[in-house]
């Protein structure tokens, strides 16, 4: 609860990123039970449709962006021979602001409802939806998203001000430019979500009129600025997952990144045309044929650079020593699957067409084969690729191996069949479909194909425990190529012992190549600078929580003022403690470190 180390906030983020993971996982599967036979009355039509709100924002905001979240935290300042982020205090705050809204938006549970208007939360539906559920959505992500952005500068910060001697831009490793665009795409749409959360906070807590039409608002503003997020959180998704891939693919192949500056600026081009895109959303709204055919040749240009990425991702692969591993084969998963879910996202990008799969199955196929083909393939990868790093203990190869077969036919089964279930004019967020319309097969395989898909977390959760039973990982299990298998195994708090000194790119390869298989120190030992631990962020996270809950009842009379000025009170005390005291840190002298052994 006091800690600001990167390491111990990136298990925090992998922790709580995989309860809500599971979470909406259970809630996928609750919902596709209720689709498995025709007319089925398993779920009630309300429930079901909190449901697929909450598995949507649970997966996107609180499940895959902290996951990904816990391994930058882990891994990036490791591989740029830093020993911390740069603002360690404002890495705690961002995670328990994560935690506390991510809680409070799933403790809409048990005070009277969840939200119930779909993860996207549309105008004027999201403001006309009777009780709170809305009002937790709507607040439980505003803190979240306070502890994104925060995250996001962070890291911008880290990256840009704290790389070790020698590593400079064209030598980080791509996992480290991903977590730099990514941060960058963060700290552009994220403010304009949050702008959207507040328009609905005041229309429905303060009788503001933003998005009630009767009152001169536009409820198709909600889903400009719903969207100018929406889209780039695709890749704030995605490109992380393309960063990880871009480490395990060259280690199990044993070369080098194939075309790795074409790489780097295919992630900023993909970054920078992600904000070009966001009505292709939106292409039967109204916008007129200008507007629609602007965002269809934007949404289909990424298909260049994501394409480039694609091909030297094989091209790394060619000619290669190739090892069979469980990251290695979520990699190889990945590129057939994310193949897809691109070539079906081109279909949707043209406008004509759009008109035709627009809200059917077709684009809920669409979406799982990039978040899952990309993102979730992504995070397992790495979840077996850095598990060692993190937690001293090898997963086993055997149960990883099972969990990723079982995973991916799950995965084809459940989606691929979607395609034509849309293309048969299944409309998305139905609760109930009818007999005799040939949809009953397909949806039987997907639910069969979901049902596989949990089976395989189960195993995962079953390697992960059964882990602890090990002995300690070897150091550098997968012979890596960068400088996060140089550390010593348990990591210690302070990173490294000595600075590091990058001689190139894959400057620990570099080093087995050239060396004795030991990264250089850039500077002779001396005093390392480490900052306090601090219990103020996790009680700012509360205070802002307390205050949240106060917003949420705040018309239902005096109690829900009261919480509010309580919370509000608290959380800006501990602000100005936080200002007032001078807290520099403290050092580990250097006589400490020489008794520690390399």
């Amino acid at each position: 609860m006091t800690t600001v180390d990167h390491k111990k906030v990136g298990v925090l983020y992998l922790l709580f990123g995989g309860i809500f993971f599971l979470m909406a996982g259970l809630q996928a599967l609750i919902i596709r039970t209720q689709l498995m036979t025709p007319e089925n009355d398993f779920v009630s039509a309300g429930l079901y449709n909190e449901l697929i709100t909450m598995h949507g924002t649970n997966m996107l905001f609180l499940a895959a962006m902290p996951l990904f979240f816990g391994l930058m935290n882990y891994v990036m300042p490791l591989q740029i021979g830093a020993r911390d982020l740069a603002f360690p205090f404002l890495n705690g705050l961002g995670v328990w602001l994560f935690i506390f809204g991510g809680l409070l938006m799933n403790s809409s549970w048990f005070f009277g409802g969840a939200p119930d208007a779909g993860w996207t939360n549309y105008a004027p539906l999201s403001v006309q939806s009777p009780g709170h559920g809305i009002n937790f959505y709507v607040l439980g992500l505003q803190l979240a998203g306070a502890g994104t952005i925060m995250t996001g500068i962070n890291f911008i910060a880290t990256i840009v001000l704290m790389r070790g001697p020698g590593m400079t831009y064209m030598r980080m490793p791509l996992f480290t430019w991903t977590t730099l665009v990514t941060s960058i795409l963060i700290l552009f749409a994220f403010p304009a979500f949050t702008i959207a959360l507040f328009l609905m906070q005041f229309d429905r807590m303060f009788d503001s009129a933003f998005f009630d039409i009767a009152l001169g608002g536009n409820s198709v503003i909600w889903q400009h600025l719903f969207w100018i997020m929406g889209h780039p959180e695709v890749y704030i998704l995605v490109l992380p997952a393309f960063g990880i891939f871009s480490e395990v693919i060259p280690t199990f192949s044993k070369k080098r990144l194939f075309g790795y500056t074409a790489m780097v600026f295919a992630t900023f081009l993909i970054a920078f045309l992600g904000f070009m895109v966001w009505a292709h959303h939106m292409f039967t709204v109204g916008l007129g044929p200008v507007a629609n055919a602007l965002f269809a040749i934007g949404t289909m240009a990424i298909a260049v650079p994501t394409g480039i990425k694609i091909f030297n991702w094989l091209l790394t692969m060619w000619g290669g020593s190739i090892k069979i591993t469980t990251p290695m084969l979520y990699a190889l998963g990945f590129i057939p699957s994310f193949t897809i879910g691109g070539m079906t996202g081109v279909m949707l990008g043209s406008t004509v067409a759009d008109y035709q799969f627009h809200d059917t199955y077709f684009v809920v196929a669409h979406f799982h084969y990039v978040i899952i083909g990309g993102s979730v393939f992504g995070i397992l990868a790495a979840v077996h690729y850095w598990w060692p790093l993190m937690f001293n203990r090898m997963l086993s190869e055997k149960l990883g191996k099972l969990e990723f077969w079982l995973f991916f036919s799950g995965f084809h089964l459940t989606f691929f069949i979607q395609h034509f279930l849309g293309l048969m004019g299944m409309p998305r967020r139905y609760w109930v479909f009818l007999e005799n319309q040939e949809l009953d097969l397909g949806n039987l395989i997907s639910t069969l194909g979901s049902y596989l898909m949990g089976l395989a977390v189960i195993v995962l959760l079953i390697n992960v425990v059964t882990s602890y039973f090990k002995g300690p990982a070897p150091r550098d299990p997968w012979d890596g190529r960068s400088l996060e298998w140089s550390v010593p195994n348990p990591t210690p708090y302070y990173n490294f012992k000595y600075t590091p000194l990058t001689r190139g790119l894959d400057p620990l390869w570099i080093e087995k190549m050239e060396g004795d298989g030991k990264i250089k120190p850039a500077e002779p030992l001396h005093d390392i600078h480490m900052p306090h631990g601090s219990i103020l962020p996790f009680l700012i996270s509360l205070g802002f929580t307390i205050a949240s809950f106060g917003f949420i009842y705040q018309l239902d009379g005096p109690h829900g003022r009261i919480l509010i000025y309580i919370g509000m009170a608290f959380a800006i005390g501990c602000m100005i403690v936080r200002s007032l005291k001078d807290d520099y840190g403290y050092n580990i002298p250097k006589e400490e470190l020489e008794k520690e052994d390399d």
